[in-house]
């Protein structure tokens, strides 16, 4: 089985930083776009930041210039990267990705969801 395992939430003060990690394990094939989303109370999932297979990236408007997302192929590893944060930040993030186990075809996967609280 494939799993997306999180780390790297918390509380963080205005203006502070974090680093996401979403590791995916099992028996892999490969691996295409990987992403996070986030929810915040009361709201839809809205998507992040996502990367191609290839490296290249897109971003929500409320997120670009203060968040970067990278990907370590070799660890099936995703990274978010998070700056200048500021109390509207605050959310459930969700690693996603599409996956295709050994032996079977590609599905999309999510995390189980790391906390994200930034406040004074």
């Amino acid at each position: 089985q494939v799993h997306l395992v999180e780390s790297g939430g918390g509380l963080v003060q205005p203006g502070g930083s974090l680093r996401l990690s979403c590791a995916a394990s099992g028996s892999i094939s490969s691996i295409s776009a990987m992403g996070w989303y986030r929810q915040a109370p009361g709201k839809p999932r809205d998507l992040v930041a996502r990367i191609g297979s290839g490296g290249s990236t897109n971003y929500a408007d409320s997120v670009k210039g203060r968040f970067t997302i990278s990907r370590d192929n070799a660890k099936n590893t995703v990274y978010l990267q998070m700056n200048s944060l500021k109390p509207e930040d605050t959310a459930v993030y969700y690693c996603n990705s599409w996956i295709r186990p050994t032996g079977t075809y590609a599905s999309e996967y999510w995390g189980q969801g790391t906390q994200v609280t930034v406040s004074s």
